[in-house]
Order: structure tokens, then C-alpha cells, then sequence
């Protein structure tokens, strides 16, 4: 199965409480992702917040997005392909 965020809630600064399908909960520190020009706008921490669930993931207004995978793996998780997700490390 391959992972969705299906909850997501601002804690502070650049962290984002991120709930995905198969019940796994972190906080989850963007901050190491905010370069480049698509980014850029979300080291604002007021444009930061106005994050959203856009499909399995979660989007700006500006397009930016990360991939649910990456997201996952931040949480400290590892999918398998022939197997269920488990813990990394």
C-alpha cells in the first residue's frame, strides 16, 4: 500500500502533525525542503500555514507539494514493496 496523508494539523514553525492511511502519526519538520523557487514563498510562516490535503499529499497555493513517499519516510517509516510498511532503522 502505498502511503497517503489523510490528516494534517500546523504545530508550529515549519512542523506540520501529519496523520497517513495506515495510522502513522509525526510531527514532521518541513524546513529542510523550503528551497528553491517554488519553495520560496513557504518560508513565510503565514503562507506556510495555508497547506492543504491535495490527493494523497499535501499542496500550496502555489503548487508546491511534497510526495507522500518522502512525507513517510520523514515519519521515520519505510514502505516495502512486497511487504507492509514498517519502521526504518
Amino acid at each position: 500500500m502505498l502511503p497517503s496523508v489523510t490528516k494534517a494539523k500546523y504545530v508550529r514553525d515549519y512542523m506540520i502533525e501529519v496523520k497517513f492511511n495506515d495510522g502513522t502519526k509525526k510531527v514532521i519538520d518541513f524546513q529542510p525542503w523550503l528551497t528553491g523557487p517554488i519553495f520560496r514563498p513557504l518560508k513565510s510562516k503565514h503562507y506556510f500555514k495555508t497547506f492543504f490535503i491535495d490527493g494523497p499529499t499535501i499542496a500550496w497555493p502555489n503548487g508546491a507539494d511534497i510526495a507522500p513517499e518522502t512525507l513517510y519516510a520523514a515519519a521515520g517509516m519505510k514502505t516495502n514493496s512486497d511487504s507492509k510498511p514498517s519502521r526504518a532503522g
